[in-house]
């Protein structure tokens, strides 16, 4: 193919570059005589009508775009069977052989580029276009250092719906953002994300997230938090770190806008470009032979040209004063002691006077490790960090703080931040046959918290643990919540209908539908209609129940329970969109990853209930 002439006019000449979904080559356009980049669909998508109305899409998309920092789309068209694309070319090569060939780049070049990237994706932004498919193998480095973003495969308009084409998720599973790995709905915040692990690579030469297999690596995007870059790379400026886990945030919402980072990032390039500018007024040591013997003779020339008289210097045998003896030496010791006690006085006032400063703590509470730092040290406070189990609340971010938001302290006063390290995952141990205060210790001591405990009569002895959910050795998180069901002894049936007339219905909100049950017939009452609802609670559990918590009934009522069910989410658009790249594995089809990867399937839901 490569000596073909498409359309008469754009004669192709090698081919530099393959993708998931088109081939790049050179070509020189014979009408405006110039070198362009030419990307021709491959053979096996001809056919195939909605990859072809995908490609023709990035065209239309991308021409839209006219920016110093975005190749240029020059044309589209049709030769024969082969569909192709004229762009501008860029002879250079891509960012991810920049930083393979140079490891871990400069603080500053690394934020150059950065910015860039970011300048380049407000643009598309502002023409609601999302690129998609961010990551170093679509950036291309040009001579004089600046960075284009190319390959807009995938990119699609921002009303679009998802980022699925026949049921697998489309992306770079280095880079793709959560909601990109879940196949949910894409904003322009997707592309930060991605760019967040770009700026991450380009500082550590590392990638944030790593595994066996694609969905592997996917999970992690959607569940787990990148190690600090700092931990890599101490000499990150905390300013940048915290941009850095800002743009990598799971929620959208916190990550800034690609406008944002622009200027986040070209306060940290003016920081940046002062620490290495050179001082010519610093001190500066000299050479020894360029400083002349102090008993040499100098001659110079007098103002009509006859040598000047010769400058009196102390011969060598002479045996000078010892400087050490003499006056403006004694003079100057004194001076030097005196402004020392001055300075020292001056500075303990001085520390005494800035103790005095008060500030107002500020709330780090859910905030990542790097940002929370920095706006404890912003308001002039230590930060000692301390980590933490807690389930709950995602690896990486404060789960507490002390002393608490609100508070006023003294300037440079210690504040310790609690860090959540995730729920470690261990196996539920078998506490059933356990006294009530044995099992509580044992919960406590595995770094679990005690839930609901339900009472039900039982032949055992009272107290003993009859049963808990989560039920023994299903995988659970330290932090997390365990409900107890224990025995109350057995009562007769006779004392029952004499003693206890009425009882108090017990509070069942929030347990899951067995550990209720259980409550519910431990009081002597029964279960009555079981119904479901949507509702954002976890699937299963009780959202209300009737008669209310502690009414008083009498024995053998009817306990009715409506129970959360997921809401039903509207099915994924089928709509199409396309990758292509410089490098041979652009793209990741991942069909074994749902629509919705945190979506239980159905099936098992009701075999459950069953």
């Amino acid at each position: 193919m490569i000596q073909r002439v498409l359309s008469g006019r754009y004669e192709l000449e090698e081919k530099i570059g393959s993708g998931g979904m088109a081939e790049v080559y050179k070509a020189h356009d014979r009408l405006l005589a110039r070198p362009v980049a030419i990307k021709i669909l491959h053979e096996a998508y001809r056919a195939d009508v909605e990859f072809i109305e995908r490609f023709h899409r990035e065209a239309k998309a991308a021409a839209r775009l006219s920016n110093p920092n975005i190749v240029s789309v020059y044309d589209v068209g049709v030769a024969g069977n082969d569909h192709y694309i004229v762009m501008e070319y860029v002879q250079s090569s891509t960012l991810k052989k920049k930083i393979l060939d140079e490891g871990p780049l400069e603080l500053l070049t690394a934020v150059s580029i950065a910015k860039d990237i970011a300048n380049g994706l407000t643009h598309a932004h502002a023409n609601n276009i999302v690129h998609c498919d961010i990551k170093p193998h679509n950036i291309l480095m040009t001579d004089d250092g600046r960075a284009k973003i190319t390959d807009f495969g995938i990119a699609r308009a921002v009303t679009e719906s998802t980022l699925t084409y026949g049921g697998s998720v489309i992306g770079s599973v280095h880079y793709f953002s959560p909601e990109q790995a879940r196949g949910g709905a894409i904003t322009p915040k997707s592309d930060v994300y991605s760019l967040g692990i770009v700026m991450y690579e380009m500082l550590t030469n590392k990638l944030p997230f790593t595994g066996d297999n694609p969905v592997a690596i996917a999970m992690k995007h959607i569940e787990e938090e990148a190690i600090a870059p700092s931990r890599y790379r101490p000499q990150i400026p905390p300013m940048l770190e915290a941009i850095i886990c800002r743009a990598m945030s799971k929620s959208p919402e916190i990550r800034p806008s690609s406008f944002e980072l622009v200027q986040e990032l070209s306060n940290v390039e003016a920081a940046l470009s002062v620490t290495v500018k050179s001082d010519p007024d610093a001190t500066q040591v000299l050479p020894r032979k360029e400083i002349p013997p102090r008993r040499q003779v100098r001659q110079g020339l007098g103002t009509q040209g006859t040598p000047a008289p010769v400058e009196q210097v102390r011969e060598p045998d002479e045996d000078p004063k010892p400087f050490y003896k003499s006056k403006v030496f004694l003079l100057m010791m004194v001076f030097v002691l005196l402004m020392g006690f001055g300075v020292g006085i001056f500075a303990a006032f001085g520390k005494v006077i800035g103790n005095e400063e008060t500030v107002t703590v500020p709330e780090v509470q859910g905030k990542q490790l790097a940002l929370a730092r920095q706006i404890l040290e912003d308001n002039k406070l230590r930060v000692n960090v301390a980590e933490t189990y807690d389930a709950n609340v995602p690896a990486g971010q404060v789960v507490s703080q002390d002393p608490v938001s609100g508070k006023t302290v003294k300037s440079d006063r210690l504040v310790t931040i609690y860090v959540s390290k995730g729920g470690e995952a261990i196996d539920m141990p078998d506490l059933a046959g356990l006294a009530k205060s044995a099992a509580i210790e044992r919960i406590q001591k595995l770094g679990l918290n005690l839930g609901s405990v339900y009472e039900k009569d039982s032949p055992s002895e009272p107290g003993t643990v009859l049963s808990h959910d989560p039920t023994t050795g299903t995988k659970i998180t330290r932090g997390q919540t365990i409900d107890l069901v224990v025995s109350r002894g057995e009562q007769k049936v006779e004392e029952v209908r004499v003693t206890k007339k009425v009882t108090r219905v017990p509070n069942v909100e929030s347990a899951s539908l067995s550990v209720a049950s259980d409550g519910i017939i431990g009081r002597g009452l029964v279960v009555g209609n079981v119904t479901e609802q949507e509702s954002s609670q976890a699937e299963g559990t009780v959202i209300s129940q009737y008669p209310s918590p502690e009414a008083e009934v009498e024995l053998g009522s009817a306990v009715d329970l409506v129970i959360a069910r997921r809401r039903a989410e509207s099915e994924p658009q089928h709509e199409t969109t396309s990758s292509t790249t410089n490098e041979t594995s652009s793209t990741q089809n991942f069909p074994d990853i749902p629509t919705n990867i945190n979506e239980p399937s159905r099936d098992d839901d009701q075999s459950k209930r069953r």
